[in-house]
């Protein structure tokens, strides 16, 4: 059987048996065609080499792609992880071909995390309450048309973002039903279909509850558009997008008067470097973030590691005299 129809199987069964989410699935779909391209589709497993491997490294360090700009080094380790794990799917069915360890990924600088503490974080919280005032948002006897339902959505938005460090793709996907205010917690499905708890925080429960009771709409997602622009009724608002909360953010930033690039990854980061230098240990941290893997959750322990001189510096050895 050839190559093409063993990935086709492969990506099956990534589907069915391992429950992999479709993003993954098209990811891989999209790198290992790629090699495809590049090898040859028709060919046999056996074909794949040390060799062909080396000159396919090659071949991606030196390939341009439609911006005009050479593939980033991640972007290759992206294309060589599928393909080990491809490889890994026909050592288990016995198809003869190279072991899968003999593909090595290319060594990584250490991540830089971007986060915000202190006075920005703060800022960028209660930054919505910049356009609109708290005290308007809150008087029960103001009917809230869209500019203040926006407002107040885009308040409790950042305030659950920033106390469950969920993912964008995670917390735009949030349905009413899921939510359980009394016991400020709840699940949320995440990567690979892993369901986990997130915990509200007492902010982010307020918030969220005022702009809930200000709505007078049956849609079942807590953040939708309120885009009156498209003649839609409001039942009929869809969820916000990922590109609509990555807007917002960078728009409560700008008037915060935080000048540095913001994203919704930067308040998950927050989240966790918060977490950490507050003395959470690192497998709490790693269940709330939902990763698979302890080594994704330590790149924040480099941020908390610079803090550990002055920490030293000031309450080590404090009692000891000079000889």
């Amino acid at each position: 059987m050839s190559l093409d129809s063993y990935i086709t199987q492969f990506l099956e069964y990534l589907e069915i048996e391992r429950n992999r989410s479709q993003k993954t699935i098209q990811n891989y779909y999209f790198y290992l065609h790629r090699f495809l391209d590049w090898h040859g589709s028709k060919k046999k497993p056996s074909s794949i080499s040390a060799d062909s491997i080396r000159a396919y490294r090659l071949w991606l360090n030196r390939l341009i792609d439609a911006h005009g700009e050479p593939l980033k080094k991640n972007t290759q380790n992206y294309h060589l992880i599928a393909l080990r794990s491809f490889l890994k799917y026909l050592a288990k069915q016995d198809v003869p071909t190279l072991a899968p360890e003999k593909i090595e990924l290319m060594k990584m600088p250490d991540r830089e995390v971007s986060f915000l503490a202190g006075d920005d974080l703060e800022r960028l919280l209660e930054a919505p309450l910049l356009i609109c005032s708290a005290k308007k948002l809150l008087d029960p006897n103001t009917k809230k048309g869209s500019k203040a339902l926006i407002v107040l959505r885009d308040k409790s938005f950042l305030e659950l973002l920033f106390s469950t460090g969920l993912r964008v793709s995670e917390i735009v996907h949030i349905k009413k039903e899921e939510l359980n205010l009394t016991q400020d917690e709840f699940t949320v499905l995440g990567k690979g279909g892993k369901r986990r708890i997130v915990f509200l925080s007492e902010r982010a429960r307020f918030w969220i509850e005022q702009y809930l009771h200000s709505r007078s709409d049956m849609n079942p997602y807590i953040f939708i558009s309120h885009d009156k622009r498209t003649g839609k009724q409001e039942d009929e608002f869809t969820p916000i997008t990922p590109r609509t909360a990555q807007r917002l953010i960078q728009k409560y930033a700008k008037i915060a008067g935080i000048t540095k690039p913001i994203t919704p990854h930067t308040i998950r980061h927050s989240y966790a470097t918060d977490l950490l230098r507050n003395g959470a240990d690192i497998r709490s941290v790693q269940a709330m973030l939902g990763h698979s893997s302890i080594t994704t959750t330590q790149i924040y322990t480099h941020i908390t590691d610079k803090e550990l001189r002055g920490v030293h510096k000031k309450f080590h050895g404090k009692k000891r005299k000079n000889d």
